[in-house]
């Protein structure tokens, strides 16, 4: 299990929606971490149109805030995982909050 931030933290109201990227994949989790429960996660391999470059993660980004503000959820905490806020990190975020996540 990867370490986060300890000052990162997500409730049931304001659960954390954590980014971490591969060569090849980009995964996204809304995590409470209360409850310790992964409440959606999606990731560009189920895409089918590629995997690994800012268009498709930005398409998870989207995809992702659709399905959380179904259930609900409609302010998140965000979690980079360590990585730097550019790239892929950044258009996953940046689709969040054009389907309107608020981070």
């Amino acid at each position: 299990m990867k370490r986060f931030d300890k000052r990162i933290k997500g409730t049931k109201e304001r659960p954390r929606l954590v980014v971490t990227r591969t060569l090849s994949s980009v995964y996204a989790q809304i995590i409470d971490d209360e409850a310790g429960n992964t409440i959606f996660g999606i990731s560009s391999k189920s895409l089918k149109e590629g995997r690994g470059n800012k268009i498709v993660a930005e398409k998870v980004g989207e995809l992702l805030a659709e399905k959380v503000l179904k259930l609900g959820i409609k302010k998140v905490v965000f979690d980079r995982a360590g990585k730097i806020y550019h790239g892929r990190i950044k258009a996953v975020a940046d689709g969040a909050r054009k389907k309107g996540l608020e981070f």
